[in-house]
């Protein structure tokens, strides 16, 4: 019985952690979340489109990029490439989280499920504190930031429903998201060369295979020539 009643003290201590921890993720989720739905709302879906995509899908930018598939004409290779080249990053965060996962258990798949942008920082550079277990509280950051990201999804499409909320522009939203992702790593990046060559790939894509494919062979060729830059950087660092 005693062992019980501690083993409880330590779940609520390591949820209590973790909540404290991922209480910014909530703030910018909840919002990103809400416009995802009103988003969704605005294409003319119901409110559980963008819920179920949310607790689904959860691929944040991925999701925009669907939604807007949703009300066209619908091409799986586009779909499959698009959600593969968007979500190739999360690839690299697997391998870093690969020994910190390695004895979760069945929380192993829920830790691999939920491992967004900001969850694998917080559960990467996290110090979890002495007494607490360090699986528990990763695995509770997940499953809250999870939440936080349906919630706010749920929310903007069933207020955006209710209230029969429509905002001009809001289809732009998606645009805005890359725009400024684009720009802030271009601000960050201490050469432009892949910047500029990703402009000029998509543009050469557009004008060669039209709007409705040009999508996928850019992305593919912007897949190609990451790669070969990081082999000709890997080739640099060894000479």
């Amino acid at each position: 019985m005693r062992r019980e009643v501690m083993t409880m003290t330590t779940n609520t201590s390591n949820f209590r952690f973790a909540l404290r921890q991922s209480l910014p993720i909530l703030c910018g989720y909840l919002a990103l979340g809400f416009g995802y739905g009103l988003y969704m709302h605005n294409l003319g879906l119901a409110f559980w489109y963008p819920t179920l995509m949310a607790a689904t899908i959860y691929g944040g930018s991925v999701e925009f990029v669907l939604a807007n598939m949703l009300v066209q004409k619908f091409n799986p290779v586009t779909v499959l490439v698009i959600t593969l080249v968007v979500g190739f990053r999360q690839f690299f965060y697997s391998v870093s989280m690969l020994s910190r996962y390695r004895h979760a258990g069945w929380r192993k798949w829920l830790l691999i499920f939920g491992l967004s942008d900001e969850t694998f920082v917080l559960n990467y550079y996290t110090k979890v504190p002495t007494g607490l277990d360090r699986t528990s509280v990763n695995f509770w950051i997940t499953v809250l930031d999870w939440a936080y990201w349906v919630s706010g999804a749920f929310l903007g499409g069933f207020l955006g429903g209710v209230f029969q909320i429509q905002i001009k522009g809001l289809s732009f939203i998606m645009t805005a998201l890359f725009i400024t992702l684009a720009l802030d790593q271009f601000l960050r990046e201490e050469s432009h060369i892949s910047s500029v060559s990703g402009l000029l790939i998509t543009i050469a894509c557009l004008l060669a295979f039209g709007k409705t494919y040009f999508i996928v062979f850019a992305l593919l060729l912007l897949v190609l020539e990451y790669y070969l830059l990081q082999r000709h950087h890997g080739k640099g660092e060894q000479q």
